[in-house]
């Protein structure tokens, strides 16, 4: 369990290896915790909209949707999280 002021962060990267990696390097960093992992756009949207994240991380390049495209639908989610 994460302490009460610890910074939610949401990973988004098609290659599961990047993504993993990406949520064990951040999970085992004081004041983080991984709010959950998304391998393409539409998942990365359905878990800023269930987990309420403080940060999105989305991989720029990833199919179906850019990460730049995700973050311009991730941002649109209110409140939304830091991308």
């Amino acid at each position: 369990m994460a302490d009460a002021g610890s910074i939610r962060v949401l990973t988004a990267d098609d290659q599961m290896t990047v993504r993993e990696g990406l949520s064990v390097l951040l999970g085992s960093r004081p004041g983080f915790e991984v709010a959950g992992e998304a391998a393409d756009r539409r998942e990365a949207v359905e878990a800023v909209l269930a987990l309420r994240p403080d940060v999105a991380l989305p991989d720029v390049r990833m199919p179906v949707m850019s990460g730049l495209e995700a973050t311009r639908e991730i941002v649109r989610v209110p409140p939304p999280p830091r991308c």
